[in-house]
């Protein structure tokens, strides 16, 4: 059995092929028929013509789009415009019969359709291509870290622990909730749990991260994260994948470094792996998405303090919806304004340490930390990163300014009593980078199955 995919990659204009997949259209004519042909392999489908010396003829102009087929036949160069070959069938076996009413009919649906169709939207053109994107990116960040001497850490995805102190992790209990078990204080006895403590699903595998880092210098975690958080944008989901890498002996500077370099390569790899699938986007989906994608990978990428940008953003004749203020965070706007201003990506470092997580490294000015934030031309931003706070005093002191409970985190915290170093991460949200890659705009047609506030399906 044959893939198509081996059609395009070698000749076999002459020869005889047995193949296997789907209709995804079909054509009948009085004596003749054309079935527009795929089986997954490729994201190109190819042109199967048969006629009435086929035993089955009557049955052959009978079958529905979705049903499955098996064809055998020769590959011949096609008299048609638009595709080099095309098979000439000389027995058409039916596998999967699919009826009239088969959702994904040959004509333009709504995004919002396929999702009510979740199950189905893999076979769908536009999804073919996003999720064969989906699949190079994923491959392309394995192979960038992994040829670079990286470890790849599995951190939990059950943890005690709220890594960005936002409160926002979701409860995993064995509790009868029907009959929750109090203490003598009236609250939740969480000793009776399965783990004998409160637990949720994970926000950030970074500080599990930061314990291999300091043993194996140079380590990335790649896999699901999550966030109770409730919030319906087109960039938010509650299960979204993440790449968080950690680096020992690495400044900020050299961060900026290594999250250029990495981006750069990822795009230039499905830029070069995934030609037919952009083309396809590029016309109808974001017309220009490949001269973005390769204006990118050609980018010198601009590195500048949160409070330059603020002043940039004051100064400039622009009436916002949200007026830029030093020591506040910056709106979408606000991103787009600053990636026009220096037509490529542009680094925001230096942020103020009061809108910033705990763990990053205070800088002497005693304001800011040694933040950053990359913004990307029609995405904002798309990675955040800092150096982490290598000081045992400097970390405890902040803990207790924000009230933390360190007792839980003492893990974390000895980290910097046993052999400290400079060491910095960032972390960057797969499905953000696939809305960059894909110019598809919405988080929920870039996972297979989304999960947001009020969506489980599936």
């Amino acid at each position: 059995m044959l893939d198509i995919k081996k059609l395009y990659e070698e000749d076999y204009i002459g020869k005889e092929v047995e193949l296997s997949g789907w209709i995804r259209n079909h054509r009948k004519q009085k004596d003749f028929g054309f079935i527009d042909f795929y089986d997954g392999t490729c994201f190109k489908s190819i042109q199967v013509v048969y006629d009435t010396k086929l035993d089955n003829y009557e049955d052959v102009t009978k079958y529905h789009i979705g049903t499955s087929i098996k064809v055998v036949g020769k590959v011949i160069e096609s008299p048609a415009k638009g595709q080099e070959f095309e098979v000439s069938a000389t027995k058409i076996e039916l596998l999967g019969d699919c009826p009239e009413d088969y959702p994904l009919q040959p004509k333009r649906h709504t995004r919002e359709f396929f999702r009510e169709i979740g199950y189905l939207r893999p076979r769908a053109a536009l999804f073919q291509a996003v999720f064969r994107i989906r699949s190079l990116a994923a491959h392309a960040i394995h192979t960038y870290f992994q040829e670079r001497g990286y470890v790849y850490v599995h951190t939990p995805l059950i943890t005690a622990n709220d890594g960005e102190g936002a409160g926002e992790m979701f409860n995993i209990t064995t509790l009868d909730l029907n009959k929750l078990p109090l203490d003598k204080e009236g609250n939740i006895d969480y000793k009776r749990d399965f783990f004998g403590k409160k637990v949720g699903l994970t926000v950030t595998g970074q500080l599990e991260a930061e314990t291999f880092a300091m043993a194996f210098k140079k380590v990335y975690t790649f896999g699901p994260t999550f966030r109770a958080e409730n919030s319906n944008t087109k960039t938010h989901a509650s299960e979204f994948w993440m790449i968080e890498p950690e680096i020992a002996f690495c400044d900020l500077e050299e961060l900026m470094d290594i999250e250029e370099d990495m981006l750069k390569y990822i795009v230039s790899y499905v830029l070069d792996k995934a030609k037919t699938e952009l083309e396809f986007l590029d016309k109808f989906v974001e017309n220009g998405l490949i001269d973005k994608l390769t204006k990118l990978v050609n980018s010198k990428f601009t590195r500048i303090d949160h409070e330059e940008v603020i002043k940039i953003l004051k100064e400039a004749k622009v009436k916002w919806e949200f007026a830029p203020e030093y020591g506040e965070d910056i709106a979408k706007e606000h991103e787009k304004y600053i990636t026009e201003y220096f037509n490529g990506p542009v680094f925001i470092k230096n942020w103020p340490k009061d809108i910033k997580a705990f763990y990053m490294k205070a800088n002497p000015d005693g304001k800011t930390v040694a933040a950053v934030d990359l913004e990307v031309p029609g995405a904002g931003e798309l990675m955040g990163g800092s150096q982490r706070e290598e000081s045992y005093e400097k970390l405890i002191n902040r803990m207790d300014e924000l009230n933390m409970n360190k007792e839980e985190l003492d893990w974390y915290i000895n980290l910097r009593k046993f052999g400290t170093c400079v060491h910095s991460g960032f972390g960057m949200g797969f499905e953000r980078l696939l809305i960059y890659l894909t110019g598809v705009d919405n988080i929920r047609d870039v996972i297979p199955y989304p999960r947001t506030p009020g969506n489980c399906d599936f």
